[in-house]
C-alpha cells in the first residue's frame, strides 16, 4: 500500500517582534490582559521587502534541505495562504520560478484561512496515495499583520507573521493515516475577511464553537484509525489561543509537554502556525520518528481539520 510521510520541515520567522508593552502604546490594551486571555506575548512582524512570498520561500528552502530533496524533485507545491502577494499567479508558481522547478502542479489555498495548511496537507496526501505523484510541498505563509485593523484591540493583539513548510514523499511505510476537512457556511460571519477591509472575528462565539468543534473532530480522527487517546504521542494544534491549547490536551489526556506551543511567542499565524509549530518540535528533537501526531485545526468558513500523522 501507498502512503505518504513527512520527509522534512522547514520554518520562517521575521526578525522584527511586537510584544504586549509595544502594542499597549498604540491601544487600549495591557500585557496582563493579553496573556490572561490568550497566552500570548509577542509576536513576528514582517518588515519592509518581506512578505508572504519571501516567508514561504525562505521556509520552503529549509524543508527540502532538511528533507534531502531538490526543486526538481517536488511534483507539486500547494501554498495556503490568505494574504498573497498577488491574487494571481500564485504564490506556488512564483516559487517554481525561484527555485527553477517550473512545469509540475502548482497553486494556492486562499479561503480555508487557519484551515488551510491542513486541507493542503490532506490534497496533497491524496495525490500520492494515488501514485499521481511522488513528492510535494505544502507551506502555510501568512502576513495577518497586513489584514487587521490596529485600532481594534480585540484582533490586532491575536495575530502575527510567519511561515511553515513540509515535504511529504510517497513511501510504503504508514505516515499520514488520515485527515479529515470539514466546513460549514452557517457560520461565516464569525470569522471573516471583506474585501478591502479589516478581518472580522465574533471572538467569544468562535471560541465555543471550537472547543466543541475540536472535541467531535478528535473523535472522528480516532475512530477512523481504531484508535484510542492513550494511542496519540503529540498534539500539534492551530496557535490560536493558549486556553484551547490546553483545553484540547485535556480532552486527550496528554501532559503539555507533548503539545507543541508556539502562541507565547509567535501569536496566531493562521495557515502557518501548526507548520511552524511542528517544524519547532522536530527540529528540538522532542519528536521522535514513528511517534503519533495528531494536527488539528479550526479557522475562517468556519472550516475546520485534522490529519493522523506517524512520524
Amino acid at each position: 500500500m501507498r502512503y505518504s510521510r513527512i520527509l522534512g520541515t522547514g520554518s520562517f520567522l521575521p526578525e522584527k517582534v511586537l510584544t504586549n508593552a509595544d502594542l499597549e502604546k498604540m491601544v487600549d490594551t495591557s500585557d496582563e490582559w493579553i496573556v490572561e486571555r490568550t497566552g500570548i506575548r509577542s509576536r513576528h512582524i514582517v518588515s519592509e521587502g518581506e512578505d508572504a512570498l519571501t516567508m514561504a520561500d525562505s521556509a520552503g528552502r529549509r524543508a527540502m534541505e532538511a528533507a534531502g530533496v531538490t526543486p526538481k524533485d517536488i511534483d507539486m507545491i500547494i501554498v495556503a495562504t490568505t494574504t498573497p502577494v498577488k491574487v494571481f499567479p500564485s504564490t506556488a508558481c512564483y516559487l517554481q520560478k525561484n527555485w527553477g522547478c517550473g512545469g509540475g502542479a502548482a497553486f494556492d489555498l486562499n479561503s480555508a484561512a487557519c484551515s488551510g495548511f491542513i486541507y493542503g496537507l490532506s490534497i496533497a496526501d491524496q495525490y500520492i496515495r494515488q501514485g499521481t505523484i511522488k513528492t510535494a510541498m505544502v507551506i502555510g505563509t501568512e502576513v495577518m499583520s497586513a489584514i487587521l485593523d490596529w485600532t481594534d484591540r480585540s484582533t490586532c493583539v491575536l495575530f502575527g507573521d510567519g511561515a511553515g513548510a513540509m515535504v511529504l514523499g510517497a513511501s510504503d511505510k504508514p505516515g499520514i493515516l488520515s485527515t479529515h476537512i470539514h466546513a460549514d457556511g452557517n457560520y461565516e460571519d464569525v470569522l471573516y475577511l471583506p474585501i478591502n477591509n479589516p478581518m472580522q472575528m465574533a471572538g467569544n462565539r468562535l471560541f465555543k464553537l471550537a472547543v466543541n468543534i475540536l472535541g467531535d473532530l478528535f473523535e472522528e480522527t480516532l475512530a477512523a484509525n481504531n484508535l484510542t487517546k492513550s494511542d496519540v504521542d503529540w498534539l500539534i494544534p492551530h496557535q490560536a489561543n493558549i486556553r484551547i491549547i490546553q483545553g484540547m490536551a485535556k480532552k486527550l489526556g496528554l501532559p503539555m509537554e507533548r503539545v507543541a506551543v508556539t502562541v507565547e511567542e509567535q501569536g496566531n499565524t493562521s495557515a502557518a502556525s501548526i507548520p511552524l509549530a511542528l517544524d519547532k518540535v522536530v527540529r528540538e528533537g522532542k519528536v521522535k520518528r514513528d511517534q503519533l501526531l495528531l494536527l488539528e485545526t479550526i479557522g475562517g468558513g468556519l472550516s475546520w481539520g485534522s490529519a493522523l500523522i506517524r512520524y
